[in-house]
C-alpha cells in the first residue's frame, strides 16, 4: 500500500513539474522547438542549412561574376599530392622557461605539461642541403618548408605567432631549427603572475 501510494504522488509532482517548465521555457526561450519524426536522423539535427547558406546578399558582391568574397572562403594551405619530393624527419618540441620555484620548489604555476610551455621548436632534418635552397613558410597553423629534395607540409598543434618566429640553421647537423611562440586563447590563465 505504501509503495503505490508513494508512486502515485511521484506521479503526480512529475506532472506539475512538467507544467510549470513547459510555462517557464516558452516564455523565456525565443526559439522554434524541433518537430519530432519517428525517422530521427543525424541530418536532422540543428535545423536546415540550406537556409543559412542562402542568405548571402547579391549587392555584397564585388562583380557579377564572383562566386563568393575573399572573407566568405576559408583559409586553405596548399598541399602538393602529386609532388614526389619525400618529407624529411622532423620533431616538434615544447619549450618553457623556468626558474627555481617552478623546479625544484614547486611555488610557482607553471607545470611540465604542454599547456605550460610558451614556445614550439620544429627541429627539421635536411640531409645535403644548403641553407640558400631553403624556403620556409610559416602561417599561424601551418608550416610549410620545401628545398629542391624535400617538402614538409606540417599542421601545428596550437596556433602560434607567425611573424615573430624564429629560424636557425645548424650546418653540421643540416638541420633547420624553427621556434616559434604559442599564442592560445586562456595563456593569460596559464603564465599569470602571482
Amino acid at each position: 500500500r505504501y509503495c503505490a501510494m508513494e508512486i502515485n504522488n511521484i506521479e503526480l509532482l512529475a506532472k506539475l513539474l512538467k507544467e510549470s517548465n513547459e510555462d517557464e521555457c516558452d516564455e523565456e526561450l525565443d526559439y522554434e522547438r524541433p518537430k519530432v519524426s519517428p525517422y530521427m536522423t543525424p541530418g536532422a539535427i540543428g535545423g536546415s542549412s540550406s537556409a543559412k547558406a542562402t542568405e548571402v546578399n547579391d549587392n555584397q558582391r564585388s562583380s557579377s561574376k564572383d562566386i563568393w568574397q575573399i572573407k566568405e572562403a576559408p583559409v586553405m594551405v596548399q598541399n602538393d599530392h602529386y609532388d614526389p619530393r619525400p618529407s624529411p624527419e622532423y620533431n616538434i618540441k615544447f619549450k618553457q622557461s623556468v626558474a627555481a620555484e617552478d623546479v625544484f620548489l614547486g611555488m610557482g604555476v607553471k607545470s611540465p605539461a604542454t599547456s605550460s610551455c610558451e614556445e614550439i621548436v620544429v627541429d627539421i632534418i635536411l640531409p645535403g642541403t644548403v641553407f640558400k635552397d631553403i624556403n620556409l613558410d610559416v602561417t599561424e597553423t601551418f608550416l610549410d618548408c620545401r628545398t629542391p629534395d624535400y617538402k614538409l607540409g606540417l599542421h601545428l598543434p596550437h596556433k602560434v605567432d607567425h611573424i615573430n618566429g624564429k629560424a636557425k640553421w645548424i650546418k653540421e647537423e643540416d638541420k633547420l631549427e624553427v621556434t616559434l611562440k604559442l599564442t592560445r586563447e586562456y595563456d593569460f590563465l596559464n603564465f599569470e603572475k602571482t
